[in-house]
């Protein structure tokens, strides 16, 4: 009733601004725009204002961060892209929003189905990051990626991603999911070797 809840809060702002400048002297300029800088405000030891300057600067995702899928693709030694998508439409049936559109490629000569799909959109303005469609693919073709900035004018024109859009080489994924990636080819060498066994036996 007095003001003395003013006064302290108050002084509460004026300790965060004395001791952000005092540790903007301790870091020499260091405390901003670097990954060192970013790291400190971060921790428990930060001391005055800790926010960080987005988007100038960005805080780094975690391994295990998702956010819209892509589609993976295999390099070859001569620079072709072999697809691990085969169409067969299980990561559109498992999307609880339905935001997965396939389109199949047919074999013009006989009309059989063709293993690589023509077509392949997502809507992701729809899509909501559950992750169910890199979990339920069975060729590991579909995987969620850490590219949040997904900001435009015309969500009709930018937010429905075609298959060009969503398609990334397989080094792009082991690059933001380095653990994944080396269980996944890990688990995919075991599962050959073991193949390769049981054809030996046979």
């Amino acid at each position: 009733m007095d003001g003395m809840g003013i006064i302290k809060g108050l002084g509460v702002t004026l300790k965060r601004f004395i001791d952000t400048y005092v540790d903007d002297i301790r870091w020499m300029g260091k405390r901003y725009y670097t990954k060192e800088g970013i790291a400190r405000r971060m921790s428990a030891e930060a001391r005055g204002i800790f926010t960080i300057q987005y988007p100038e600067e960005k805080l780094p995702v975690p391994e295990e961060f998702r956010f819209v899928p892509f589609l993976l693709y295999e390099e070859g030694p001569n620079g072709e892209q072999k697809e691990r998508c085969t169409s067969c439409g299980i990561c559109a049936k498992v999307c609880p929003p339905q935001c997965i559109w396939i389109v199949r490629t047919s074999d013009p000569n006989t009309g059989r189905p063709v293993p690589e799909p023509k077509a392949f959109f997502i809507d992701v303005d729809i899509c909501m990051n559950c992750g169910f469609c890199a979990e339920y693919c069975p060729f590991d073709a579909i995987k969620m990626d850490h590219d949040y900035e997904l900001s435009v004018y015309d969500r009709h024109a930018k937010n429905i991603y075609d298959k060009d859009k969503l398609m990334k080489p397989v080094s792009y994924y082991a690059g933001i999911r380095p653990t994944n990636y080396a269980r996944e080819e890990a688990a995919r060498a075991q599962a050959e070797a073991a193949k390769a066994a049981k054809k030996a036996q046979a």
